[in-house]
């Protein structure tokens, strides 16, 4: 049995379902999968997650005393294997003082991440997310003599990339979820072997029916706008308060909810109280899945104004269901939204744009144009075929499994006293 390390930042995590379920999906499989966490998994989480009945989750933090000498003992034993790592990490490329000694640190939780997994059979090390768990993957590989690889989405590459060339010339082979990243990869690191880098969509469930919106609900008054996302600076949701003050002032009857969590609460609460938009935007923090439905059901236009992303799981959730979707026009967006086609983009970062196209919008939604309400109905079937046919969870966790297995297949697995194929280690590791 194909015994694999599977690593996250944070196992379980509300907003990263398809985590466990590609985990479920490999021991359907068969493989023996040992699911890591690199921080303190959230007790409330773990039955909506798929991980309720996950016998153990390898947990770094808080690290243990004895586990860290024993880690720093072996990090000394197999030094050879990540002496070029550290060299990469000293010398080599453009990261900053406060990164470099990060890194460091991430080195010796990959050592301690090593000595957790070492009596385990580990063949394989794969990390969601090219974060500084990937660099923890890396480390732990190493000293263990196995391959790893990793999984890319948007921020993780396009934002936060410290040190990717090395995860990149490090790892056996990398998923991505967009073709936008792989040419992105691809372009910015054309040293790599393009066969490496694979993309690997993720999906949603699909309602059975679509509820498409009466004429009734239609005329309503109030147009209903969704947003759905972690309340963080990336997801840039004070650019949505910001324009829904421009719309107020356009003399638009609306309302907004903003679904989700995070450390940017207290500052949007702010900017809402500023702006005097407490009668007409929410902010309803955390929402269970099951309870999703009721929001885009009421919603007439989801909205998305991230600054980057990989392909939201909120605009196949919000497409599947029938529902317009508006988003700005970067990354692998256009991949699923088609402007006029599956939904409408705006310019990325540009308030008018992003105002008139609400506004116009809402025109036609509740307007009497025949022509217009039957364009949009088209849009709104055109988007769920598109869904059904790229974007199902299921058929892509299937894909997912089979190609994730063919890529461990082609790989020629090193031994236990795996040792680096150039006698000069610091030059073949930088």
């Amino acid at each position: 049995m194909l015994t694999v390390a599977y690593l996250a930042n944070q196992f379980p995590a509300a907003v990263e379902p398809y985590v466990g379920e590609e985990i479920e999906e490999l021991r359907r499989r068969g493989v023996e999968v040992i699911p890591g966490t690199v921080r303190k998994p959230d007790a409330a989480l773990r039955g909506s997650n798929g991980a309720d009945s996950e016998p153990e989750i390898l947990c770094l933090q808080p690290l243990r005393l004895l586990t860290v000498l024993r880690a720093l003992g072996f990090a000394a034993w197999r030094w050879d294997r990540i002496a070029g790592l550290v060299t990469r990490i000293l010398w080599r490329g453009r990261e900053s003082p406060k990164q470099r000694l990060k890194a460091l640190l991430h080195t010796l939780l990959g050592a301690y991440y090593a000595v957790l997994l070492q009596r385990r059979g580990v063949e394989h090390i794969h990390v969601h997310h090219g974060y500084f768990g990937s660099w923890v993957a890396m480390v732990a590989a190493r000293l263990l003599g196995v391959n790893f690889s990793l999984t890319l989405h948007g921020s993780d590459l396009l934002r936060d990339g410290a040190y990717l060339d090395t995860k990149l010339k490090n790892c056996r082979f990398c998923l991505t979820i967009s073709e936008y990243n792989r040419r992105y990869i691809l372009k910015h690191f054309p040293a790599l072997d393009p066969g490496k880098i694979v993309v690997s969509r993720l999906g949603v469930d699909a309602p059975e029916q679509a509820e498409f919106p009466q004429r009734a609900h239609r005329n309503r008054h109030t147009f209903a706008l969704l947003a759905v996302g972690r309340l963080h600076a990336v997801k840039d949701h004070a650019f949505l308060i910001r324009a829904c003050a421009r719309l107020r002032d356009c003399g638009l009857e609306f309302e907004c909810a903003i679904a989700g969590e995070g450390p940017e609460r207290r500052h949007l609460e702010l900017l809402i109280r500023e702006n005097e938009l407490q009668n007409r935007l929410s902010l309803l923090g955390h929402v269970p899945r099951p309870q999703m439905d009721s929001l885009y059901r009421r919603a007439d236009l989801v909205v998305l104004t991230s600054r980057s992303e990989g392909i939201p799981l909120v605009l196949m959730e919000a497409m599947a269901r029938g529902k317009i979707v508006l988003a700005p026009a970067i990354t692998g967006i256009p991949e699923i939204v088609v402007a006029g086609e599956t939904g409408f983009l705006y310019a990325p970062g540009v308030m008018e744009d992003l105002v008139a196209r609400i506004l116009f919008l809402q025109q036609l939604m509740r307007g009497e144009d025949g022509k217009a309400a039957s364009r949009l109905e088209w849009i709104r079937h055109a988007a769920r075929v598109k869904i059904l046919n790229n974007f199902s969870r299921k058929r892509n966790l299937t894909r997912f499994g089979d190609r994730f297995l063919q890529l461990i297949a082609t790989q020629e697995f090193a031994t236990r006293d795996w040792s680096p194929p150039h006698e000069d280690l610091v030059l073949q590791q930088i």
